[in-house]
């Protein structure tokens, strides 16, 4: 499955709503090093009860709007 996420650092909890055809996710990880890309492959394989293997950020790596790729 491929989805669209708009994520959102530095928040006070984790928290994950789909609105419309993105999924808004809220990370407590600030955007630095990549901690808030570990932190969303943790969270969304926690979420779809996966594993970090199976998850890939597809494009937007370094940006707030991501394409990513979950095998289930």
């Amino acid at each position: 499955m491929v989805i669209e996420i708009k994520v959102i650092t530095n928040a006070g909890k984790r928290e994950i709503k789909k609105e419309g055809d993105i999924f808004k996710v809220k990370l407590t990880s600030p955007p630095v090093e990549g901690r808030a890309n570990r932190e969303l492959i943790e969270y969304l394989a926690e979420v779809f009860s996966v594993k970090k293997t199976d998850i890939k950020i597809i494009t937007g790596e370094k940006d707030k709007r991501k394409v990513v790729f979950i095998q289930s």
